[in-house]
């Protein structure tokens, strides 16, 4: 019996891993910090957080709502939701108090989305021109350079750009293939090949900057994109994802573009939207940018058909 009970707790020990590997370390987090946050709401009414009740929730979301817009809400209800889970818990987010209050503010706050501001062709040759123009070392402005170009290029998302080794890349006649080994809608580790082809203009040519910076830091293995330590010596560490902000979010100020609603995924999104304005589908963007869903590519594509397919546009006054 004894033994029997051991095999069982060594058992659940490896279903709660196992939970908890199917999840990136980056949505753990976030769950975590989600869930700290409603701990914080129960705490301070004398409410259980652990294990919750929908009533619960259903107040903690109308709390939300008065300064949170209704995507916030569903994340945390979905991260609240696998707290529960991983700790063995069952929660019922389908229950009609916490539905019904989600519709109500909805229908009250509405459900419209502001994204973040794309990078479009402009702000991008002002980004590299503006790091042409700085008095630093060649070898900085390459790394920089190649950062913006091939995030834009490869539609990638940041952590998918900082995640890149030389192991990852190979230079063929047509331009230069990179393989992302995981992303954020590849879990399982599947895998997938981009295909960046050389630019007529040297100048904001993602793979002709990739290769000078390569040729300057010869680099051969590991992290293609890692960070300078005092003096600009190049190190063997990864930049993180946050760098990549940190970055764009430089270069447009130096540019005199306002940059306060550029972020992250600004990369990402206007390579959707400049390929979309260009007349790309969105198959050949979807294969591009990983995405498994077309509606945010049809978002995209959208927003850049807005004045070109507008009907405002027969009218003649």
């Amino acid at each position: 019996m004894n033994e029997l009970s051991t095999n069982l707790k060594f058992l659940q020990e490896e279903t709660i891993n196992n939970l908890k590997s199917s999840k990136a370390n980056n949505t753990l987090r976030a769950y975590k910090s989600d869930f700290k946050d409603f701990g914080t709401f129960c705490a301070k009414h004398g409410l259980n957080s652990l294990p919750s009740e929908p009533k619960i929730i259903s107040l903690y979301l109308t709390h939300l709502s008065k300064n949170s817009k209704i995507s916030t809400l569903r994340r945390r209800l979905v991260s609240i939701s696998m707290v529960h889970k991983l700790k063995g818990h069952y929660l019922d987010t389908k229950h009609p108090i916490i539905v019904e209050n989600l519709m109500g503010i909805r229908r009250v706050k509405g459900s419209i989305q502001k994204g973040k501001k794309p990078i479009l062709i402009n702000h991008l040759k002002s980004i590299i021109n503006v790091i042409d123009e700085q008095k630093v070392e060649e070898i900085k402005k390459l790394r920089d350079k190649s950062i913006i170009l091939i995030g834009f290029g490869g539609g990638f998302r940041r952590t998918e750009l900082v995640s890149i080794d030389h192991e990852d890349l190979e230079f063929v006649p047509e331009g230069l293939k990179i393989t992302i080994r995981k992303s954020k809608t590849d879990q399982f580790g599947e895998g997938m090949i981009k295909g960046l082809p050389y630019f007529t203009n040297e100048t904001y040519c993602p793979v002709n900057n990739l290769k000078k910076w390569l040729e300057i830091t010869k680099i051969k293995s590991g992290p293609i994109f890692r960070r300078f330590s005092k003096g600009l010596s190049l190190t063997n560490k990864r930049l993180t994802d946050q760098s990549v902000v940190l970055l764009m979010k430089e270069y447009l100020n130096l540019a005199g573009i306002e940059n306060k609603n550029f972020a992250g995924h600004s990369l990402r999104s206007g390579f959707a939207t400049v390929a979309a304005d260009a007349g790309a589908d969105e198959r050949s963007i979807m294969a591009m940018t990983g995405h498994k869903s077309t509606q945010m590519v049809r978002r995209y594509i959208r927003e850049a058909n807005i004045f070109k397919n507008n009907a405002l546009n027969k009218i003649k006054i």
